[in-house]
């Protein structure tokens, strides 16, 4: 396949780069938008400070999000609104999206610079999962809104496929807690921190096993920022079991 604005003879790294994804991807998306996308402010910062992803990630995070809403409403005509949210949040969280790109090879694509490269940013998650959002935003401005959902429908299709990952949606913290103890790990423990005023208090919890923090979340209550850091706990022990 050919992409939309692929310049004839060009030996960019970067935008053959670009161009072997939209193949991989079977999106014809904009080469120059999807060059960008795999730009990483560091490689920006590094190279005369030009263009970075962070702007395609904002707008891939907000496409990302109504795609999945859309597909688990129609397909869960029985879920009440709660476990909507819940099986949501394990299909757009940055754990997830890092499974996501890992399992596509995303990593050798993306343009970083030297510093990154060297502290294996290849592999880091937010670097992964930022990176996803923001192909999937140069996917909307490239082909629209049905493309970019049908992108979004085909990178989630695995997580989907994993019968255990609505199970922890459901009851994260019971799902972690079993899980450990699968694994020869000790009980999960919570730290929790707050921020902001009384009236809109931001809480914050680590889940800490065997000492060591695992992951983090955030929400309106201790009980739902001790769900989303459980939900992420989870996701890492099963991707690493």
């Amino acid at each position: 396949m050919t992409s939309r604005g692929a310049r004839a003879g060009s030996n960019s790294a970067g935008f053959r780069a670009a161009a072997e994804l939209a193949e991989k991807l079977s999106v014809d998306v904009g080469l120059e938008l999807l060059e960008l996308a795999l730009t990483h402010r560091s490689y920006a910062y590094e190279n005369g400070g030009g263009g970075h992803n962070e702007r395609l990630e904002f707008l891939g995070d907000s496409i990302l999000g109504q795609a999945v809403t859309v597909m688990l409403y129609n397909e869960y005509p029985d879920l009440d609104e709660g476990d909507l949210a819940k099986r949501r949040a394990s299909l757009v969280s940055s754990v997830a999206l890092a499974q996501i790109a890992r399992g596509i090879g995303l990593g050798e694509f993306i343009r970083l610079g030297r510093g990154e490269e060297l502290t294996g940013g290849r592999d880091k998650g937010s670097i992964l999962a930022d990176t996803v959002e923001a192909v999937i935003g140069a996917t909307f401005l490239s082909v629209g809104d049905d493309e970019a959902t049908a992108l979004v429908l085909r990178l989630i299709e695995p997580l989907l496929a994993d019968p255990d990952r609505f199970g922890a949606a459901m009851d994260p913290k019971t799902s972690l807690q079993e899980l450990a103890a699968k694994l020869g790990r000790g009980a999960p423990d919570y730290q929790i921190a707050d921020s902001g005023p009384d009236h809109s208090k931001r809480f914050y919890a680590t889940v800490v096993i065997d000492g060591g923090a695992v992951a983090s979340g955030g929400g309106s209550s201790k009980k739902q920022a001790e769900m989303a850091a459980a939900l992420e706990a989870w996701t890492i022990l099963q991707t690493s079991a």
